[in-house]
């Protein structure tokens, strides 16, 4: 008896931003309002098709949905016809469940009384701001634009407006930032009562002007005002601390949460569920069609370009930029190292029900090395990161991945970090 294939995740690509991060590596920026319908109406019409574009990849297309989420870029810049226009399509296209987590990131100071009643017109029920901090002096280095004071005040719009799922992101490692700083950041996220936070240390790539300076040694965009690798694995294992010790229990690297209030979306991505993007840099997850050549694959994941131009002019075929097949032994790989980010870990026993033992033989030594060097501990027959494996985890996942378990538009690559959710957005 075959199971039943789990309800999809949809995840909408806003790539506009009133103003481009110092720290960001993900594909938006600043563009003409201009450009916005053309992106929209593109954005509705790839919705709309949703059947066609999974069958042009040999996916199975799933047509029931119980998550929504909107990320970017930013969102909440857009009109609020636009936002309509987007919603109306994914629920003309998708059997959107009763109960489905909405949520849409939200730059402070974007939500406007016309957009946040669209919003909840829409069904939006979570909302995740992009503070990354309360400081001011950080915030501006980096380019935000919003203050504490309005951080604060969109908290209290949320909740006079019904939105009690709240999340906040925070990011430890920006310039400026000290011990004392942070600690104020977490005391003011944590004052707010709200029932998620997220943390995420500073990503140091050459996707980003910041870690492109870093990177070079300079002092542009603050960059040399950015504290060093031990204070900011400090400032996060205080976050650990102190958010566990409020109520928010961390589920995820990068997560916490009060009971009940974990991101059903990104949970998707973490545990292998499937899920559809739409817009530039999305990144989808199917599992496979019936044909025979099928046979032996887990999944197909393929996803956008990421960039606006070519997103606006390439046909169907051509605005899938990425596209590859997961094979039973990378099924097995992805549910290690996406498994792991979560505290509660991989469960052992439901991985010997689902792969040969032949298979498993191969990951034996591997899980037994991390654990002699403290980045993994069994918990009964959970497989979890010890606290230093979570500031060591890309480590701990290399361990798991086969060169030839990252290709092109693969969860590997650099493009798909909105898929695991591992550095803020908005």
């Amino acid at each position: 008896m075959e199971t039943p294939v789990a309800a999809a995740g949809i995840y909408i690509s806003v790539p506009f931003c009133k103003t481009k991060c110092t720290y960001c590596n993900f594909a938006s920026g600043v563009f003409s309002k201009a450009k916005y319908r053309a992106y929209v109406d593109q954005l509705c019409a790839d919705i709309v098709g949703a059947h066609e574009i999974a069958a042009g990849q040999q996916a199975e297309f799933v047509a029931a949905a119980d998550s929504i989420y909107f990320g970017g870029g930013t969102p909440t810049i857009l009109p609020a016809s636009h936002i309509r226009q987007i919603f109306a399509a994914l629920r003309a296209r998708f059997d959107v469940a009763r109960d489905a987590e909405i949520t849409v990131e939200c730059a402070p100071g974007t939500l406007g009384p016309e957009v946040l009643d669209v919003l909840l017109a829409c069904g939006v029920n979570r909302i995740s701001l992009g503070v990354q901090s309360f400081a001011d002096e950080e915030a501006r280095a980096v380019g935000r634009l919003h203050t504490r004071d309005a951080a604060l005040r969109d908290v209290e719009v949320l909740r006079r407006a019904g939105i009690a799922d709240i999340n906040l992101d925070l990011i430890a490692g920006l310039p400026h930032q000290s011990a004392q700083s942070w600690q104020q950041s977490l005391d003011d996220a944590i004052s707010t009562g709200v029932p998620h936070v997220s943390v995420y240390m500073l990503e140091v790539d050459e996707d980003s002007r910041l870690g492109t300076e870093l990177l070079a040694g300079g002092a542009r965009y603050h960059a040399h005002h950015v504290p060093d690798d031990d204070l900011i694995a400090e400032l996060y294992e205080i976050a650990c601390e102190r958010l566990s010790a409020a109520g928010l229990a961390q589920y995820e690297i990068s997560n916490f949460a009060s009971r009940g209030h974990e991101s059903r979306h990104n949970l998707k991505y973490w545990t292998r569920q499937p899920y559809f993007g739409f817009g530039v840099d999305a990144h989808s997850m199917l599992p496979p069609g019936p044909e025979p050549a099928r046979a032996g694959i887990d999944a197909i994941r393929f996803g956008m370009g990421d960039t606006l131009e070519a997103f606006l002019s390439a046909g169907n075929a051509a605005r899938i930029a990425a596209s590859s097949t997961v094979s039973i032994e990378g099924a097995l790989e992805e549910e290690l190292f996406l498994g792991l980010r979560l505290n509660r870990g991989v469960d052992l026993a439901a991985l010997r029900r689902r792969y040969s033992s032949a298979l498993l033989a191969g990951t034996h030594q591997k899980i037994a090395k991390l654990c002699s060097h403290g980045l993994l501990q069994h918990a009964g027959i959970q497989l979890q990161l010890t606290p230093r494996g979570r500031l060591l985890s890309n480590e701990v996942f290399a361990e798991f991945l086969a060169p030839r378990a990252a290709p092109a538009g693969g969860v590997t690559d650099a493009r798909a970090r909105h898929e695991l959710h591992t550095a803020p957005v908005g």
